[in-house]
């Protein structure tokens, strides 16, 4: 039994197909299928049903997978606990963060991450809440940057700073005029949000207290908070957008950004690690560095 034979076999599971694994693996298929079926026969166990579309383990197969992960992630923790030890931060980081926060923060931190740690490898996916939550489960990514409170249980989400909801309104909403406005005054016709599987969606719909099925004179399958403001920008319609979108509404457009009357309008942005995960010294560097970049940007804003 080898590392490699337990890294293809996980993959397999992942991908649910030799092929795909094969490529993601950066190796020959038959390679792949050749070491999975050693491992197969070293354990006198089939640990993949080959018959099934997409191919899945075999209840031997989960139980070799589970202990697979484990090993892996002990296996990969060396370098970076030897890392520690030297004071150093090294490794690679696989991180996923949610389309409500990449567009507005990666930029802010990246460049100071990347001059600051050289010998951490970042590789960054943008993904919604709910393939965060299976991607870490999976070990598919390390990390993730998320809305508070929205990952559950096995998950350990660590808070870095609020960041508070906005209204953005047409010119020609009722609304429009105001400066402030109360939430129970909005007409829920006229609200457009992100399309379902964003959690902000479901935070703004849980903040308005409406039912799941929002009542809306427009419905968009979006997952662009700026695409929903351009959207605005040409209906009588409103939108709610997070703090770290404002310095990217143009101008002449400034007018239409109105604060909400109301306590809890915020969410808390947070960084999402499993549990058991190892890779202290890495997640430490990355949450000082959004910190001190926030904590700059909200000093100007503000």
């Amino acid at each position: 039994m080898t590392i490699i034979q337990l890294q293809y076999l996980i993959e397999v599971a992942n991908c649910g197909s030799f092929s795909a694994a094969s490529e993601h693996c950066f190796v020959t298929q038959p390679s792949l299928s050749m070491q999975i079926k050693a491992l197969e026969e070293e354990l006198g166990v089939i640990l993949l049903d080959r018959s099934k579309k997409p191919v899945i383990p075999t209840e031997a197969g989960a139980v070799v997978i589970a202990q697979a992960q484990e090993t892996l992630k002990a296996y990969n923790s060396i370098r970076e606990s030897v890392a520690e030890l030297k004071g150093e931060t090294a490794g690679k980081l696989r991180l996923g963060v949610i389309p409500t926060i990449a567009p507005y923060l990666l930029h802010k931190f990246i460049p100071d991450f990347v001059k600051r740690y050289p010998r951490v490898e970042l590789e960054i996916r943008e993904m919604v809440t709910a393939d965060i939550i299976e991607a870490l489960k999976r070990d598919k990514i390390d990390a993730a940057l998320v809305a508070s409170g929205t990952c559950g249980e096995g998950i350990l989400e660590r808070d870095l700073f609020s960041d508070h909801f906005y209204a953005y309104v047409s010119p020609s909403n009722p609304l429009y005029e105001r400066s402030n406005i109360r939430i129970e005054d909005i007409d829920l016709k006229d609200l457009i949000l992100l399309s379902p599987g964003n959690c902000m969606r479901d935070q703004i719909i849980e903040l308005c207290q409406a039912r799941r099925e929002m009542p809306s004179h427009y419905y968009f399958e979006s997952g662009s908070l700026d695409t929903l403001m351009r959207i605005v920008n040409c209906t009588s319609s409103m939108t709610i957008i997070p703090e770290m979108a404002l310095e990217y509404v143009p101008a002449d457009r400034k007018s239409q950004i109105k604060t909400l009357a109301k306590g809890a309008t915020s969410r808390r942005i947070a960084i999402a690690i499993r549990r058991t995960y190892v890779k202290n010294s890495i997640i430490n560097a990355l949450e000082h560095t959004i910190i001190e970049k926030v904590g700059n940007l909200q000093k100007f804003m503000h």
